[in-house]
C-alpha cells in the first residue's frame, strides 16, 4: 500500500539531474540554443557555453552577461487498460530560468564564467478519482544548480574548460492515496536535497573558419534526501502501527552524460549544428527508501524500508538545428530532435509516464543595439504514447504501477536577454 508512492520518488529525484534522455527533463539550456534544437556542443556563439561545453566558452571574443526564463506547459492523458473514460491531467506550468556570465582579456586565452540554472523542474497533478491514485497524485520538483567555470585557449583553434556542477538548492514533494477499510487516506513525502558537487568538463577545436567540433563530459551527482518527512493523513485507529516512521532517506546516482557536437558554418550568415547526448542511465537500477523515527528505523507500511526495479538503459538524444542571419540585427533559427527513452515496457511509472519524444523548435534573436539582443523561442515535445500492459506489469514484477496508455505532449515558450561589453 504504501510502497507505490515511494517507489515513485525515484524518478522525481532523477528529474534533477543533468541528464537528457528521458524521465522528466526538459532540455533548456538557453532561448539561443533552444531555437536551435537544443544543440550547442560543437558551436562557440553565447555564454551559455559553459553549460553545453566548457571548452568552448574561451573562444567567445567578448564578455557578457546573459539570462532566460521558459514556462512549459504539459498536458497528459491517461487511458486505464480495464477501459472508462480518459483522464486529463491537470493544467501544470513550471518556469526554469538560466543566468550566465563571463569575463576576462578580450584579446586573451583565459576566460572565467558563473551559471545558474533550473534544468529539471517538474509539477504534475493527477485529477481525482483517477484510477493511478493509489499509485500517484501529485508531485513537485524543484532544483538550482550553480557552475563556476574556467576556460584556456591553448590555440587559437584548440581550448578546454571545466566548471564545478553544485546542486546548491532542491526539494521534492510527493503525493498519494492510501485505500483505508473504510475510506481513502492520503501520504505524502517531502524533502530537500543534500548539496551535491559534480563536474562539467569539455575541449573546443575548431580547424577552420567552417567547421567546429566539441566533446564534453558531465559526471555523475548522487542526490540524496536525509531528512524528509513522512505524513499520512487521516489513518484508522488499527492502521496506526503500522505507519509509525516519520522520517525518510534515500539516495541515487545521477547518472553522467558524454556530449558530441559538429559546427558548419558554410556561410557567414549561416550556421548548423549537430549534438549526440549519450546517458548512462544503466547505473539506475533500484531506489531504497528508509524510514526513521527519532533517528531509529521505524515501520511505514509494510517495512522499515522499500526497494523499487527500475532497471533503466543507456539512451541517447539527437539534436539538429540551424540559425541564418538575414543581417546584422536578426538571427531566424529552426531545429528539431529524438530523445530515446531509458523507461523499458513494464517500468513506466505515472511520474514518468515517457516514452520515445520528437522534439521541434524554432527561435528568432534581434540586436536591438551593438551590444544589447534579445531572443525568443519555442520548443515543442511530442512523448510517443505509451501503453503498458497487465502482462507487461507481472513479467517484470512491478505491479505497484498502473496499467494503461499514456499520452503526453509539452509546449514551451521562451524569452532571454544578453548584453556583452
Amino acid at each position: 500500500m504504501i510502497k507505490n508512492l515511494l517507489f515513485a520518488g525515484g524518478a522525481v529525484l532523477v528529474g534533477a539531474s543533468s541528464a537528457h534522455a528521458g524521465g522528466f527533463q526538459v532540455y533548456l539550456p538557453s532561448q539561443q540554443s533552444i531555437g536551435m534544437g537544443g544543440v550547442g556542443v560543437g558551436l562557440s556563439m553565447e555564454q551559455a557555453a559553459q553549460f553545453m561545453n566548457p571548452g568552448a566558452m574561451a573562444m567567445l571574443r567578448q564578455n557578457g552577461v546573459q539570462l532566460g526564463v521558459s514556462a512549459t506547459f504539459a498536458r497528459l492523458a491517461f487511458r486505464p487498460a480495464a477501459g472508462g473514460p480518459q483522464r486529463q491531467l491537470e493544467n501544470t506550468t513550471v518556469t526554469p530560468f538560466n543566468v550566465y556570465a563571463s569575463f576576462g582579456p578580450k584579446e586573451g586565452k583565459f576566460r572565467a564564467g558563473i551559471s545558474i540554472y533550473t534544468p529539471y523542474g517538474s509539477t504534475l497533478k493527477y485529477k481525482n478519482g483517477w484510477e493511478g491514485r493509489f499509485a500517484l497524485t501529485e508531485i513537485t520538483l524543484r532544483a538550482i544548480y550553480v557552475q563556476p567555470t574556467v576556460s584556456y585557449a591553448i590555440t587559437d583553434q584548440l581550448s578546454v574548460g571545466a566548471g564545478l556542477m553544485i546542486l546548491a538548492a532542491g526539494s521534492v514533494n510527493l503525493q498519494r492515496a492510501i485505500a483505508l477499510p473504510s475510506a481513502e487516506g492520503s501520504i505524502e513525502l517531502d524533502g530537500k536535497t543534500k548539496t551535491g558537487f559534480g563536474v562539467n568538463a569539455g575541449i573546443f577545436f575548431k580547424p577552420s573558419d567552417k567547421l567546429s567540433v566539441g566533446l564534453s563530459y558531465r559526471s555523475k551527482i548522487d542526490a540524496t534526501v536525509e531528512d524528509g518527512d513522512v505524513t499520512v493523513v487521516n489513518p484508522t485507529a488499527a492502521l496506526q502501527s503500522r505507519f509509525v516512521g516519520n522520517k525518510f532517506k534515500a539516495t541515487l546516482p545521477l547518472p553522467a552524460t558524454f556530449n558530441v557536437g559538429v559546427g558548419i558554418m558554410p556561410t557567414d550568415k549561416l550556421t548548423i549544428g549537430f549534438d549526440v547526448n549519450f546517458t548512462q542511465w544503466s547505473e539506475y537500477r533500484a531506489l531504497r527508501f528508509d524510514f526513521t523515527k527519532d533517528g531509529q528505523p521505524a515501520q511505514v507500511g509494510t517495512g522499515t524500508f522499500s526497494e523499487s526495479k527500475r532497471a533503466y538503459e543507456d539512451a541517447l538524444t539527437f539534436r539538429l538545428g540551424g540559425q541564418y542571419k538575414p543581417s546584422d540585427k536578426l538571427a531566424l533559427r529552426l531545429g528539431a530532435g529524438y530523445d530515446m527513452s531509458p523507461v523499458k515496457d513494464g517500468y513506466v511509472t505515472p511520474e514518468t509516464p515517457d516514452n520515445n519524444r520528437l522534439i521541434g523548435t524554432a527561435g528568432v534573436g534581434y540586436n536591438i543595439t551593438e551590444n544589447f539582443g534579445v531572443d525568443a523561442s519555442f520548443m515543442f515535445q511530442a512523448i510517443l504514447k505509451r501503453t503498458q500492459t497487465e502482462d507487461d506489469l507481472l513479467n517484470n514484477g512491478t505491479t505497484d504501477r498502473v496499467a494503461g496508455t499514456y499520452r503526453t505532449n509539452i509546449s514551451i515558450p521562451g524569452i532571454g536577454l544578453r548584453y556583452n561589453f
